[in-house]
């Protein structure tokens, strides 16, 4: 290398590492005030703060030997294993199905996969009530015949469901699209049956893929608050609702924080698992993928039948119920009344105002953050470990994520920005994710060939890269304003009466008496459904769907 190249090269670098420096030091601030800070000071409350009144529940003793909190964290850790069993013994078939298989609606059904990663929390809650409650369209005959779900832990499993199997078929369909058609053209030449084939050669190939799917499925029961505030009932709440009863009803502030180190603790150690996992799929294998086959023949059309029959039960039939529910309030009874009501337009308001202030900045950050990464290298130590923190928001529950505002800043909880701030925390990875991979399958030729040209980068990003990665971001900013017109948690805890959202409103609805309150909070549940379909539409338009993780 001549000299001049040599301290060409090195001027080249040393400016990429000032650039992602600069880019890099908004995103860092952002998660140090909003998450690092609230959970240092959550886990100093939780481990020093008041030890005796933090170790003690009710004067009985430690909280680790308290039965109601052993209860508590068993059950949670029981829902998320039972969660992760069922929807790998059910959405492994739903994979192959799609993977294989070639018939009519495949496109349809594979885009229909996202639709709950759309649906807020609240919505899927009352679309299992819907079906599945005391007064559901299947939950009468069932009661009726001597089934009733009512009062037993599988409205909170079919909740589970609702929100994890498609994240497991969709990890299943990538996972066989790695599986080389020649190993497996090769296993049954030599006299392999189609199950043995599967066992020796696909199942080595998708285990990790399912692996990866699985550790988010039990990070997100673990953290779920939604779905066991109001599918769990008083005897099947999960932990992150004991959190929150201590903190709303209770003033327990330091059993409170206890209980949020534990569940930080095993919600920190599975993010490491997943991680861990994640390394091995990191650069997919280049491979031929297994040809899809027609459906022929009684067990292939079987076995097609009762998995999309299966999935639109577990994921579809919900949200119908809901909307005939709705719609049934709104023509037999007095459901339409809620529209006209001030409080909802008040919390209508209030939402799409939340949701557009905290979209720009979850945008804002989530460039930066993505950015930031590319301009230090996609295999680099430190890039690394930029890349991860951008999960970081996804691994903290929301409750221990507004306990940890709330005791870090207790004079801002009348903040605005801070609320806004919440919000865009939680959805920002959407962004950076999506723009993150789009970044990385942009050839780096377009970029260099503006570059030589003149173009400083600020340019290239404007003129070349924004327009070929816009799909991708569009995509990103869809998820993260479903996942803010949904908020619950954080709106729970920090919000003032002011501030009232939708999805605030349906909880006030659903806890007062009588079914005119149901009606009303069907009316509005479809009203938000409806709302944030409306905006992943406009926002991602007809762009491809990737596999992504769903809020709570």
């Amino acid at each position: 290398m001549t000299p001049t190249r040599f301290f060409t090269s090195n001027t080249a670098r040393l400016r990429q590492r000032r650039l992602s420096l600069w880019l890099a030091a908004g995103p860092a601030l952002f998660v140090l005030a909003l998450l690092a800070l609230p959970v240092a000071r959550l886990l100093w409350q939780g481990l020093w703060g008041e030890p005796l009144a933090g170790l003690a529940v009710h004067d009985t003793g430690p909280w680790w030997l308290d039965a109601h909190v052993q209860w508590r964290l068993g059950w949670t850790l029981v829902q998320a294993l039972v969660t992760c069993v069922l929807c790998l013994v059910l959405g492994l078939p739903m994979a192959w199905v799609l993977a294989r298989l070639e018939f009519k609606g495949r496109m349809a059904w594979q885009r229909a996969l996202m639709l709950p990663f759309v649906v807020p929390t609240l919505v899927a809650s009352l679309g299992i009530l819907a079906l599945w409650g005391p007064q559901g369209l299947l939950g009468t005959p069932l009661a009726q015949a001597g089934w009733t779900l009512e009062g037993s832990p599988w409205l909170l499993l079919l909740g589970n469901l609702f929100f994890n199997l498609s994240l497991v078929v969709r990890a299943g369909m990538d996972g066989l699209a790695q599986v080389s058609a020649q190993r497996v053209a090769a296993a049954r030449t030599l006299g392999a049956t189609p199950w043995r084939a599967f066992w020796r050669v696909e199942w080595p190939v998708l285990a990790p893929w399912l692996a990866s799917a699985l550790c988010l499925v039990f990070l997100y029961c673990l953290t779920g608050f939604g779905l066991a505030l109001v599918l769990g009932g008083q005897r099947w709440a999960t932990v992150e609702v004991e959190i929150y009863t201590l903190i709303a009803h209770e003033l327990a502030l330091a059993q409170a924080a206890s209980l949020a180190v534990a569940m930080l603790a095993l919600t920190g150690g599975m993010a490491w698992v997943y991680a861990w996992v994640e390394r091995r799929l990191a650069s997919p294998a280049r491979v031929i993928p297994v040809p899809r086959r027609p459906v022929r023949g009684l067990a292939i059309r079987g076995g097609w039948a009762l998995a999309l029959g299966g999935w639109l039960l577990l994921c579809g039939a919900p949200l119908l119920a809901l909307l005939l529910q709705a719609l049934e309030a709104v023509w037999a009874g007095q459901g339409w009344l809620v529209l006209v009501e001030e409080d909802t337009w008040l919390a209508l308001g209030n939402t799409l105002r939340f949701t557009l202030m905290a979209l720009v900045l979850a945008t804002a950050m989530g460039v930066l953050q993505a950015l930031a990464g590319q301009a230090m290298g996609r295999w680099a130590p430190a890039a690394l470990v930029w890349r991860a923190s951008a999960y970081a928001p996804l691994v903290v529950s929301p409750v221990a994520l507004a306990f940890g505002l709330l005791l870090l800043y207790p004079q801002w909880l009348a903040s605005l920005p801070l609320l806004v701030a919440a919000y865009a925390l939680l959805a920002y990875p959407f962004v950076a994710k999506a723009l993150t991979a789009a970044l990385d399958a942009l050839p780096a030729q377009y970029a260099h060939a503006a570059a030589t040209l003149g173009a400083r980068p600020l340019r290239v990003f404007w003129r070349v890269t924004l327009p070929l990665v816009a799909p991708a971001l569009r995509r990103g900013m869809a998820f993260a304003a479903a996942t803010m017109l949904g908020e619950f948690a954080v709106s729970l805890l920090l919000s003032r009466p002011e501030w009232l959202t939708l999805s605030t409103l349906i909880y006030q609805r659903l806890g007062r008496p009588g079914s005119a309150n149901l009606d009303a909070a069907l009316v509005l549940c479809a009203g938000l459904m409806a709302l944030a379909l409306i905006a992943f539409w406009l926002i991602e338009g007809r762009g491809e769907h990737h596999r992504v993780p769903h809020q709570d």
